[in-house]
C-alpha cells in the first residue's frame, strides 16, 4: 500500500526532468557552504533548544549536520536525479545524534529542521527557474524535486529519532542520565536538596568551585579531551573533579578550587594536545556558585563563537566586557569603529601598548618595564595613538579598552 501511494505521488522522471536535475545540482554543489550557511542561520532561530545556539558545540555539530544533509541529497541527486535519496546516516549526523540525546533532547523540535529545509527549497527553486525557460519542464522538475527533498527530510529524520531513542535507553541504563538531570535541576535553579544533589553527583556542594569546559572544535581531537581535564583540574590545585559529558566534543566539569590559574599557564600545560580549548568560570561558594561557575564559563565560551577567536583558553574575568559588548555583533563592530577611530587598523604592538598603558593605570614608567621597552618609546607610541583615535585616551579610557581587548580576543591574541 506504501509503495503504491508513492508510485502515486512520484512517478518516475523523464529523462529532461533527470538531465535537469542533475544539471542543477552540479551547480549547486561547488556553493554548498554558503547555503549551509543561510540553512544553519534559519534553523538556529527557529530551534527553542536556546542552549543548541548558545552552546557553541552543539551548534557546530548542528551546523555539519546540515552540510551533511545537503550534500548527501545533492550528490544522491547526480547519481539519480528524481530517484528516492537514502537517509543521511553519516557518522557525524549519528554523533550529533548522542550529543543531543545527552542533553536530554528528541526530535520534537521540528520548527528549527523545517526552517532549515525551506531555506534549501527557495535556493533549489531559484538554481531551477535560473535553468531553464520551459514552463512545462520546470513544473514537472519542482514537483518531482518536492517529493525527493521531503521525503528524504522525512527519512534521515525518522534515522535520527531512532538513534537518539537509542542513545536515550543505553543512558537510562547508566548512572549519566542521573548526573546529567542533577546537573540542569542546579544549573536551572530548580529546589533540589543539597544532600540529595550530592548523592547522586558523587561531589560536594559545599566549599568554593571553579567550573570548566573543555572541548575541541572537530571530532579528531577527542581522544585528547580526558587528559586535559586531568591537567586543568591540576592547575586549578585540585585532587578531584566532578565530569559531566556535555557531547562526544567536550566536558564540563567542577573541581573544588578557590582561584582560577592564570591563562598562561593553562595555555602551557595544553601544548601537547593539539586542538583542545578550555573556558573558566570564576570561582563561586556552594550551591549558588557551583551554579554561576559554569554559566560564567559557558558564557565565555560563547564569546570565542561569537568573536571567531582562536583562543585556546579563556576566563570568564578576562571576557567579561567583551560579552556585554559582543551580544550584538554589529553593534560591537560599529562600537569599536567608532571607539577607536584609526587605531582599529594600527599594528598590535601599538594596540597592547595602549592597552597595558590603561592597564597599568596610565603609568608609562611601568608600561615601559612590563613591555621591556624604553619609557620614551612608550611615550612616542601613545602621541601616535592619541593622534589616530577620534578622542583623546584619557577622555574615553574605558571606552577604548573595551574595543582593544575585543579586538584582541577576536584576533586570538
Amino acid at each position: 500500500m506504501h509503495s503504491a501511494h508513492m508510485e502515486e505521488l512520484w512517478p518516475p522522471p523523464g529523462e529532461p526532468v533527470r538531465a535537469l536535475m542533475r544539471t542543477v545540482a552540479e551547480r549547486i554543489l561547488p556553493s554548498s557552504d554558503e547555503i549551509v550557511d543561510e540553512v544553519f542561520a534559519a534553523a538556529q532561530l527557529g530551534t527553542r533548544y536556546r542552549f543548541i545556539v548558545d552552546d557553541p558545540v552543539l551548534a557546530a555539530g548542528d551546523r555539519r549536520m546540515s552540510k551533511a544533509y545537503l550534500v548527501h541529497w545533492l550528490t544522491a541527486t547526480i547519481q539519480d536525479p528524481g530517484g528516492r535519496v537514502p537517509p543521511c546516516a553519516d557518522p557525524e549526523t549519528l554523533r550529533f545524534a548522542r550529543d543531543l540525546a545527552r542533553r536530554g533532547m528528541d526530535t520534537s523540535d521540528l520548527g528549527s529542521w523545517r526552517a532549515g529545509q525551506r531555506v534549501a527549497w527557495r535556493r533549489w527553486t531559484e538554481a531551477c527557474f535560473a535553468a531553464t525557460d520551459d514552463h512545462d519542464l520546470l513544473r514537472e522538475v519542482i514537483e518531482v524535486s518536492g517529493h525527493s527533498i521531503i521525503t528524504f527530510v522525512d527519512d534521515s529524520m525518522a534515522v535520527l529519532a531512532a538513534c537518539i531513542e537509542e542513545e536515550h535507553t543505553d543512558l537510562a541504563r547508566g548512572a549519566h542520565a542521573e548526573r546529567q538531570a542533577t546537573v540542569q535541576l542546579l544549573l536551572e535553579g530548580a529546589p533540589i536538596g543539597r544532600a540529595r544533589a550530592e548523592e547522586r553527583l558523587g561531589y560536594a556542594l559545599t566549599g568554593t568551585h571553579v567550573a570548566a569546559i573543555v572541548w575541541v572544535d572537530t571530532t579528531e581531537g577527542t581522544a585528547a579531551l580526558e587528559s586535559a581535564a586531568e591537567q586543568v583540574m591540576r592547575a586549578c590545585g585540585a585532587a578531584r573533579r566532578l565530569t559531566l559529558v556535555a557531547s562526544t566534543a567536550a566536558l564540563w566539569l567542577w573541581f573544588p578550587a578557590g582561584q582560577v590559574p592564570p591563562t598562561a599557564t593553562i595555555t602551557a600545560l595544553l601544548d601537547e594536545l593539539p586542538g583542545v580549548r578550555v573556558a573558566l568560570g570564576r570561582p563561586g561558594r556552594d550551591v549558588d556558585g557551583f551554579r554561576r561557575t559554569h554559566l560564567d564559563a559557558a558564557t565565555a565560551q560563547r564569546v570565542l563563537a561569537r568573536v571567531d577567536s582562536a583562543r585556546r583558553v579563556v576566563r570568564y574575568e578576562d571576557v567579561q566586557l567583551v560579552a556585554a559588548l559582543s551580544a550584538d555583533m554589529s553593534q560591537a563592530e560599529q562600537f569599536v569603529a567608532d571607539t577607536l577611530g584609526d587605531l582599529a587598523a594600527a599594528d598590535v604592538v601599538l594596540r597592547e601598548t595602549v592597552l597595558t598603558y590603561v592597564q597599568e593605570r596610565f603609568n608609562a614608567t611601568s608600561t615601559a618595564e612590563r613591555l621591556f621597552t624604553h619609557r620614551n618609546t612608550i611615550e612616542r607610541r601613545l602621541t601616535r595613538a592619541d593622534r589616530l583615535l577620534p578622542q583623546p585616551l584619557v577622555e574615553n579610557a574605558v571606552g577604548v579598552v573595551a574595543a582593544l581587548m575585543y579586538l584582541q580576543l577576536r584576533e586570538g591574541h
